[in-house]
């Protein structure tokens, strides 16, 4: 939260009666009534807030919560913190834009210039995340990675060392692209509509895709990112489906995409033959799996995922441990049977 500080200049009127005489004063004492004041303000902004004494304040860093995985990913924090007020106070933000990268890097800035205890974060990029983290460790604040690993050569490079706290996309992808090849004959035409290319998690998700129909002998005809981005994805599978009439599947690396998907092939005349499985089990593609609409997602759990993350933030600030891995649950979710 920026804050601003103004005042006005209050200017006494001059008498009209003559007074007695009194000498000018001299020129440096305004400046330097100017540059006191100013060094007040400054240290009262410094010591605002302070590092709390008893109950730590840990600071949730999300990707951007127009995304409904976010969303509940933050419903779930605050309900958290709300059960145990009297173990930590939470700070929760994101960014609007899932690719606004140097907006997060500017949330992370705030969070050590409040002096939080910890930072559980999110990236929006894997890479250009890690030196804004490795200034707030080196400030003495725990940094846990949730949900978007960051990458493991820029992390060697830079010496930092963050645990991630998250479950394994490839797997979970992989799982899901299985229950989709079930369904299909070998040989069939599928297409996969990546995450963002600099997105550790999303470039897991199109491993773990690949991995999935090459063992089951399809036809990966396109591989697209669609930037995580319903609007962005519909418009790459437009295209797809009239350069590739014959699709018969499409693999999408999280829910969002898949939703631009299926209103891309309801607009073509092409929902019921082409097959679309997404990742994340949001609100909305649970009521498309519900009509068949969608055949499969992977459960990741995001209103337990951040708080899997501060969970453990509170631990290492309570115990003082060397930052260790933890792999979290992912859950294949299909469409009922018809």
């Amino acid at each position: 939260m920026n804050t601003h500080s103004s005042g006005r200049d209050i200017r006494r009127p001059r008498s009209r009666r003559p007074g007695p005489f009194r000498p000018p004063a001299p020129r440096c004492v305004l400046p330097l009534l100017l540059l006191a004041a100013s060094l007040a303000g400054c240290q009262r902004q410094e010591t605002a807030a302070p590092r709390a004494a008893g109950k730590p304040r840990v600071a949730l860093v999300m990707k951007s919560l127009a995304n409904e995985f976010f969303l509940t990913m933050e419903n779930g924090a605050q309900a958290h913190q709300q059960a145990h007020a009297a173990d930590y106070d939470l700070l929760s933000n994101g960014i609007k834009d899932e690719l606004d990268v140097s907006k997060q890097i500017e949330l992370v800035e705030q969070m050590i210039a409040q002096r939080v205890d910890a930072i559980v974060i999110a990236p929006a990029d894997s890479k250009a995340l890690v030196p804004a983290c490795l200034k707030a460790q080196q400030a003495g604040i725990i940094v846990v990675n949730i949900d978007n690993q960051f990458d493991a050569a820029v992390l060697a490079q830079s010496g930092a060392k963050f645990p991630f706290v998250g479950p394994d996309n490839r797997k979970g992808a992989k799982m899901v692209g299985a229950y989709l090849a079930r369904h299909l004959k070998p040989g069939a035409p599928v297409a996969i509509i990546e995450g963002v290319p600099s997105a550790f998690n999303g470039v897991q998700r199109q491993l773990g895709f690949e991995d999935a129909m090459n063992a089951a002998g399809m036809k990966i005809v396109s591989s697209q990112s669609g930037y995580w981005e319903t609007d962005k994805a519909n418009q790459v599978v437009a295209a797809l489906i009239t350069e590739h009439p014959d699709l018969q599947a499409v693999l999408c690396a999280n829910d969002s995409m898949a939703l631009g998907a299926v209103a891309a092939l309801r607009a073509a005349g092409k929902l019921g033959s082409v097959k679309v499985v997404g990742y994340d089990n949001i609100a909305a593609v649970q009521q498309l799996l519900r009509e068949g609409k969608v055949l499969a997602t992977a459960d990741q759990h995001a209103d337990r995922l951040a708080v899997f993350g501060i969970e453990y933030a509170l631990e290492m600030l309570r115990t003082k441990s060397a930052p260790a891995d933890r792999e979290t649950p992912v859950d294949l979710v299909t469409a009922p049977a018809q």
